[in-house]
């Protein structure tokens, strides 16, 4: 860690503190003397190009010292804003004991406010002129590698405001993963959506398969768990005359960490009354080619030396079909126990967990999923791995689901929605049933949900996205952690 190394200069920065005190500086930077009247960003965006500079105009900005340069009696330096570094110049003979000060116990790291005017060097670069500087803040602890960059992936994860100023391309990543955000709200937002928060803390954990994490409330002395999804409390709100809602935040699954996965991650849900399947494919292809065209200006776009294409419509695939010409047929699945056995044992699937959701689930993840590259929609889920979809009207074994997978991942879910509250009940009652065998992921009966279906939920269709894994795929990174700006790690002992 930053903080186990470099002693020496550590210790040269705490004495530089102590000086700054000895000399009535709070290293600390309060109370301001002057606020400032730009930013870093701003003078770079608005004069980098200029050559008529106002040496009358002066500009008060903040930011973070970078790669001092003592040259005799005047010193350069570099001030990092949030994209942008701006060069700073010092001379001596203004600043007299502020100029020494700054020379002797000012390091890289250091935040400053400086007040001065711009102008350019004799090699034509923007630079301002320091007038009067005030401290901020005292860097104690040194950077990595004097600047030349984080590459230690464990600290760059552990101590992500390091990495933030230390690697541009870290600080781009969630630059654009805001971008992502706005959009989808604005997109949706002038689609007639509302957005509404619901529950994080559930008495029963439903709305996916998945595992949850378990706590315990105190006052109300019973078990809660952290949601798995929003789904149910938001079909809920269309049950309650509301037409079209989303929900854009966190969800919660007590499941493995990898490059792909992460315990705690952000999800896009949203519900539209008298809208079925085919309403979400359109929708759900004009949101992300819309998206890929506004991060990035063309359908186009290159993800881990590939070209993926977001031109629509988008190809579609039946879940079934793909299954059997990899030579798996789901219907003897079915019916034929030896059959599961077998594929089951071909797919290394745990004795505990040889259910069919599983295997299907399986399956379809290893010999099909590694095929999907570009935007594809796959239909026709099978009914025991979509509990809360609605069957087919022309063979009830499957149901108007998709998923969307591109570059190999599972980006997008939706369903027509099951608004049936007998039929519903039943599926609850099959999962409860696997839930007794042994298989933890299986989904909770949630009693009052059935009692809102039984008020009348409308025709509905649903749609949820995977932000983190979205944002991956636009910034053309290949782990999750990339993405999350504090991902889950194993505590340091």
């Amino acid at each position: 860690m930053i903080n186990e190394v470099k002693l020496d200069e550590k210790d040269s920065r705490l004495t530089h503190r102590k000086k700054l005190k000895e000399l009535s500086i709070n290293p600390y930077g309060y109370p301001l003397p002057y606020k400032p009247n730009s930013t870093v960003d701003e003078l770079k965006t608005k004069f980098e190009n200029e050559t008529n500079l106002n040496k009358e105009e002066i500009y008060i900005v903040g930011g973070r010292l970078l790669n001092i340069r003592h040259h005799g009696k005047s010193i350069f330096s570099d001030l990092l804003g949030v994209n942008h570094k701006l060069q700073i110049y010092l001379k001596k003979d203004e600043l007299n004991e502020k100029f020494d000060i700054f020379k002797d116990y000012i390091d890289s790291g250091d935040l400053i406010l400086v007040k001065g005017y711009l102008f350019r060097t004799k090699t034509n670069e923007l630079t301002l002129h320091i007038l009067d500087y005030h401290f901020l803040a005292k860097c104690i602890l040194p950077l990595p590698e004097k600047w030349h960059g984080l590459k230690d992936t464990e600290i760059r994860y552990r101590q992500r405001y390091l990495d933030l100023f230390i690697n541009p391309e870290a600080k781009k990543n969630f630059i654009i993963r805001s971008k992502i955000i706005k959009f989808l709200r604005n997109y949706l937002e002038n689609q007639g959506f509302m957005e509404v928060e619901t529950p994080m803390l559930n008495i029963i954990p439903t709305g996916a398969l998945a595992k949850p994490f378990k706590t315990h409330h105190n006052t109300l002395g019973i078990d809660m768990y952290l949601r798995i999804a929003p789904e149910l409390y938001l079909k809920r709100l269309i049950v309650g005359n509301f037409d079209k809602v989303y929900e854009l935040g966190k969800v919660f699954r007590n499941e493995g960490i990898s490059t792909k996965h992460n315990p705690e991650f952000t999800i896009l849900e949203l519900y539209q009354a008298f809208a079925d399947l085919n309403d979400m494919i359109n929708l759900t292809e004009d949101i992300i080619s819309s998206l890929v065209y506004y991060i990035h200006n063309s359908h186009e776009i290159e993800y881990q030396e590939k070209k993926l294409n977001f031109n629509k419509p988008f190809k579609k695939i039946s879940f079934p079909n793909e299954l059997y010409k990899k030579g798996l047929d789901i219907e003897k699945l079915r019916n034929d126990k030896e059959y599961l056995e077998k594929i089951a044992n071909e797919l290394k699937i745990p004795r505990e967990n040889r259910v069919i959701s599983h295997v299907i689930d399986k399956a379809f993840d290893e010999l099909v999923k590694p095929e999907l590259w570009d935007p594809t929609f796959v239909l026709d889920y099978p009914v025991e791995i979509s509990p809360l979809a609605i069957s087919k009207s022309d063979n009830p074994l499957y149901t108007e689901r998709f998923e969307l997978f591109i570059a190999n991942f599972e980006v997008a879910n939706a369903f027509s929605e099951l608004n049936d509250p007998d039929e519903q009940a039943l599926r609850f009652t099959q999962q409860q049933k696997l839930k007794e065998k042994g298989e933890a992921e299986a989904h909770e009966y949630d009693h009052d949900y059935i009692t809102a279906l039984s008020y009348g939920l409308p025709p509905t269709g649903g749609l949820g996205f995977g932000i983190d894994r979205l944002v991956m795929i636009l910034t053309n990174n290949i782990s999750i952690r990339e993405v999350i700006l504090f991902p889950a790690l194993l505590p340091k002992k």
